[in-house]
């Protein structure tokens, strides 16, 4: 499949997310574990769905918003102590990287807007 470096990414990230929140304890599990992975992949879902949209740039600019969320997400489980500091650095610089290519689509589409 030839996708866009950005979907991969999102799914590898996912791939590699969605085990460890099933394992997170049940009072964290099916509320932060369960937005957690639902946001993950509403961003995939989204990525995607731009990929083939008319109109890239609204979907792309809400995307954001949710890549911001994913970021405070990852953030509160490291500071409720339920992943290691390895495990939210790996995930935050993957989320780093998911943003800026994000940022730089968005740019693409602001400039073929001119």
């Amino acid at each position: 499949m030839n996708d866009l470096p950005i979907i991969q990414k999102t799914y590898d990230l996912i791939k590699w997310y969605v085990p460890i929140l099933n394992r997170l304890p049940r009072s964290h599990k099916f509320v932060l574990g369960d937005r957690l992975s639902g946001q993950l992949y509403d961003l995939l879902e989204g990525l995607i769905g731009a990929r083939y949209a008319k109109q890239k740039l609204p979907q792309l600019e809400g995307l954001n918003g949710k890549l911001d969320i994913l970021r405070y997400q990852t953030r509160i489980l490291h500071d409720f102590n339920l992943i290691s500091t390895d495990r939210y650095q790996y995930a935050s610089q993957q989320l780093q990287s998911i943003g800026s290519d994000l940022g730089g689509w968005i740019k693409q589409q602001i400039q073929l807007k001119k």
